[in-house]
């Protein structure tokens, strides 16, 4: 019983220390990152929502402006993920 009880009290440990580290990380942001991160979230959630309608559509019209959209919507992603990287590449 003694065993249970100090794998329990190590998990909870690490636990904790994930948690503090993952508060730490976010404390560091600054709010032009938490806009950031929260216009690309934005985005993957409109993309997902497109390639769901996409799936159920039938009419080629309607088929045709998703497809438009969903493209204007990777590109958006692809200019965050260029200049995220870009960021990254300074910060060295």
């Amino acid at each position: 019983m003694a065993r249970g009880w100090e794998s329990k009290s190590i998990e909870e440990q690490i636990g904790a220390a994930e948690s503090k580290k993952e508060s730490r990380t976010k404390q560091a942001l600054t709010p032009s990152e938490i806009e950031r991160r929260r216009r690309r979230d934005g985005l993957l959630q409109e993309r997902s929502r497109i390639v769901r309608l996409l799936e159920g559509t039938h009419n080629e019209r309607y088929r045709a402006l998703l497809e438009r959209t969903r493209e204007h919507v990777e590109s958006e992603l692809a200019k965050f993920d260029r200049s995220q990287s870009e960021l990254e590449i300074e910060s060295l």
